[in-house]
Parts: C-alpha cells; sequence; structure tokens
C-alpha cells in the first residue's frame, strides 16, 4: 500500500523500492508517478506472474516517454515448467489423456520450448497493448541469479545503467556468470589508476613513516575490496557452496589469492616487495632528468616508487582474483545441473 525501501545488505547505495500496484484505489494511472517519486528512480522493473494488464504497459509507456528505462519481468516460470512437465510421463512423452502435439507442445518435453512460448506469449499480448518491441525477462525466485534469464537481466541493467553507477550496482552481485565477472573487473580496473596517485601523493610527503602507513592502509583496504567484490569471502563461498549442493572446501580448493579475511599488513608487504622490482626503474627515470637536492631526492624517489609499485600490485591482484572467480565459477557448475538452465 505504500513506497517501500529495501537497501541492499552488503551495499548500501543501492536500494530495491517495492511500489505498490498501479491501478489500486491510491494510485491510479493517471497519478501514479507522481504518487510514487518517479524522478528518484534509475530503473523500473515490472512484473507480472501470469500476463501483463493494460494498466502495466500504460505505465510503460508512460516511463518511456519521460526517458526512463523499464523491464518486463515475467515470473514464476519454475512453476509453469513444473505444470507443464506434468503432462508428459516419466520417460518425457506426451501422456495420451486427450492430449495431442501441437507446434507450442511437442511429443517429447522440452523446457526451451516451453519458455520460450511463455516468452512469445508475454510480447505478443503486451505489443497488442501498443509496446513497441516488448523485451521480457522470464525468471523464478529460488535461483534468480542462476536460472532462466536472470543472468541476462542483470546484464541488462548494467548495460543501461550510468557509468557512475555501474560500480555500486556491481560490487554485491553474486559472481553468476562470464559476463559479470568482467564487468566487475572492467570496472574495478578504472579506479586503480585513483588508489595508485592517493598512494604517490601520500609518498611524496616528506615526513618519515607516513608513505608506508598510507599504502598499506590503502591496499589492505582495496584487496579486501577485490576479494568481496569477486565472492572471495568466507560467507560468499558458503552460500555459493550451499547453492550447488557442494562442499565449501571444493570451490576453496582452486582459489590461489588470499580469502577476505586472509588480507593483513604483512601479507600486503610481501606482496608490495614483488611489485617494488618492477617499480624501480621509473624512479630512476625520474631523478635522471629532475634536478633534486637534499631530502626532496628521497621524497620524490618514495613517491615515484609508490606510484607504480601500488599500481602493480593492485592491478596484478585485481587480475588474479578475477581469475579465481572465474575458476570457482567453474567448479561450482562443474557436474550439475545448473548450466543447463543458464538460458541467456
Amino acid at each position: 500500500m505504500e513506497c517501500s525501501p529495501y537497501p541492499h545488505p552488503q551495499d548500501s547505495h543501492v536500494t530495491v523500492w517495492d511500489l505498490p500496484g498501479i491501478g489500486t484505489p491510491n494510485f491510479r494511472p493517471d497519478t501514479y508517478l507522481k504518487e510514487v517519486q518517479f524522478d528518484r528512480y534509475d530503473f523500473f522493473i515490472i512484473i507480472s506472474s501470469s500476463r501483463f494488464t493494460y494498466n502495466a504497459a500504460t505505465l510503460a509507456k508512460e516511463i518511456q516517454a519521460q526517458g526512463k528505462r523499464f523491464y518486463f519481468v515475467r515470473s514464476k516460470v519454475d512453476q509453469d515448467v513444473s505444470n507443464e512437465r506434468r503432462l508428459y510421463d516419466e520417460e518425457g512423452v506426451l501422456k495420451a489423456k486427450g492430449k495431442q502435439a501441437t507446434e507450442t507442445r511437442p511429443q517429447l518435453f522440452d523446457e526451451m520450448a516451453v519458455l520460450a512460448s511463455i516468452r512469445q506469449d508475454c510480447e505478443r499480448k503486451l505489443a497488442d497493448l501498443g509496446i513497441r518491441s516488448p523485451q521480457v525477462f522470464l525468471v523464478c525466485r529460488d535461483d534468480f541469479s542462476m536460472m532462466y534469464n536472470g543472468p541476462r537481466l542483470l546484464k541488462t541493467f548494467l548495460d543501461d545503467l550510468p557509468s557512475e553507477k555501474k560500480l555500486s550496482f556491481l560490487r554485491p552481485l553474486a559472481i553468476t556468470s562470464k559476463e559479470v565477472l568482467r564487468q566487475k573487473k572492467k570496472e574495478l580496473m578504472k579506479y586503480v589508476w585513483l588508489k595508485s596517485l592517493t598512494s604517490c601523493g601520500a609518498s611524496a610527503v616528506p615526513i618519515p613513516g607516513l608513505s608506508t602507513s598510507v599504502d598499506i592502509a590503502i591496499l589492505v583496504t582495496s584487496l579486501k575490496e577485490y576479494c568481496r567484490t569477486f565472492g572471495l569471502s568466507e560467507e560468499s563461498l558458503q552460500k555459493l557452496a550451499e547453492q550447488v549442493n557442494k562442499p565449501v572446501e571444493e570451490l576453496k580448493a582452486v582459489i590461489k589469492t588470499p580469502l577476505d579475511h586472509e588480507i593483513t599488513k604483512d601479507v600486503v608487504i610481501k606482496l608490495l616487495t614483488k611489485s617494488i622490482g618492477s617499480a624501480v626503474q621509473y624512479p630512476l627515470l625520474v631523478l635522471k632528468v629532475i634536478p633534486v637536492v637534499g631530502w626532496v631526492i628521497g621524497s620524490l624517489a618514495s613517491a615515484a616508487i609508490s606510484f607504480p609499485s601500488t599500481f602493480f600490485l593492485l592491478r596484478n591482484f585485481l587480475s588474479d582474483a578475477a581469475a579465481d572467480a572465474e575458476r570457482v565459477l567453474q567448479k561450482a557448475l562443474e557436474g550439475t545441473t545448473q548450466k543447463s538452465h543458464l538460458w541467456n
């Protein structure tokens, strides 16, 4: 009966709003957008578990006219698939009780054909209601992120979001496909330069000890962020293991980078030491062309080493964490029925 916000439990920047249905006594179609404060939302998801109504189509056209995105989502498709499956015997052959094979109901059970029929029926009826080229996503509640059109819907959100909001939306998303993984890596990589520059700026201040303390703090925070974003934490791995019914240790076995809780100052110092070798050539070039004397040499050298070494560490760890996440996803789907349900 009212607009209810649901902040994401792992990222307060993302909020899902549950809006009252259009066409109810308190939310008439002609005043609906004003009542729900239309301007504060990035996009709209119009959901139905059966058919989309005239009011839903009217709302979509109004949203479209005001330049915002909307998506039609047909929910509970797992129930539709289950209901259709009952018409077939254990071997998947259509039962003979007065049923004849048709174009939409073949002699042998075909889940993909059932899903295609549901989607086409929704799109046809929306077109009849005046929606041009409607796009419908089929989802189910119990396994939204991995079954049917759930992954494709998430990808569409990402493609349509403004660039400055993509990372906020991406961070809490579970790694359910290579596309989500690729998008996360791409967005995080954009900020590696900024984090490295921050480290360099701190190093340039000629105060003993400041460079090291700031660098380590930035790196610990950043590496933990990468782990959480790629699902390399105890909590995320445990949830995934339960979802695919596998021991969590089996998923951990393919991980080569430290997990979220294993990132400490000592770990970062070891990783930073490895990256300094590649960075040394940069300050030598700087010092060769810039004549400096006294303590300034030390400050500039420190800053010049800090930037590339931080950059190499962040970039390499980010790439390694992404590779680990991909291996975990492959291991999770290995030998399960999930793979056949990734209907993208």
